[in-house]
This record gives structure tokens, C-alpha cells and sequence, in this order.
């Protein structure tokens, strides 16, 4: 059985939307609520993984744009540990395998492995 962690707000749309996909196929997952407990060293870390830590930041978020970061030059790591609310929502971990922002297609290739 595959364990599925979802991290977001419960506010984001997006987030939401991946809930319902899961829940429509009774799929169990934990919910982990970015508002309420922040982001950690490690969590970031795994996340980041492979990936550019610049794709991570959501340019449209109400801190990206409060914060002026697009005139910023700023480490998204360190940034994201400060003011989690600036990561792409959902994000969808299971084991290894870590999918940013709603992407139907991804979540489906992961719940049928």
C-alpha cells in the first residue's frame, strides 16, 4: 500500500483539488497543513531534490509579491524555511516520488504503481 502525504492550505484550490482526486479513489493520505506547521530542514531538503530550488517558489503568492522578491536576489531555500506560504501547492510525496503543484497525470501514474 502506498503512503501519500499532501502538503499545502487548506485555502489553496489546488490543494483541494488533489484531496478530492485521492478521496474519490479512496485513496488514505495525510494531510499536512503549511500554515499550521511550517516546513522542516529535512522535508525541504527531500523535496528539493533534484530539482532547481527556484521552481519550488510560487511567483504569485500574496509574501512573493509583498516581499518584492522578483527585484530580490535570495536563496528559495532559506526563504521557504522563513515564509513556507511560498512554495507551490499541493505537494505530493510518496517515498521518493515528490510531484509539485495539481498534476492529474502524475498523481495517477503514482497511485497505480
Amino acid at each position: 500500500m502506498i503512503n501519500i502525504q499532501v502538503i499545502g492550505t487548506k485555502k489553496c484550490k489546488d490543494t483541494q483539488k488533489a484531496e478530492r482526486f485521492l478521496k474519490d479513489r479512496s485513496i488514505p493520505f495525510h494531510f499536512a497543513d503549511l500554515k499550521e506547521r511550517g516546513i522542516s530542514v529535512g522535508e525541504l531538503t527531500k523535496i528539493a531534490s533534484g530539482r532547481d530550488p527556484e521552481d519550488l517558489v510560487n511567483t504569485k503568492s500574496e509574501v512573493y509579491k509583498k516581499k518584492n522578491f522578483i527585484y530580490m536576489d535570495y536563496n528559495p531555500l532559506e526563504e521557504i524555511l522563513e515564509n513556507p506560504e511560498l512554495l507551490i501547492t499541493p505537494i505530493i510525496r510518496s517515498g521518493n516520488k515528490v510531484i509539485i503543484g495539481y498534476d492529474q497525470n502524475a498523481l495517477k501514474e503514482l497511485i497505480s504503481e
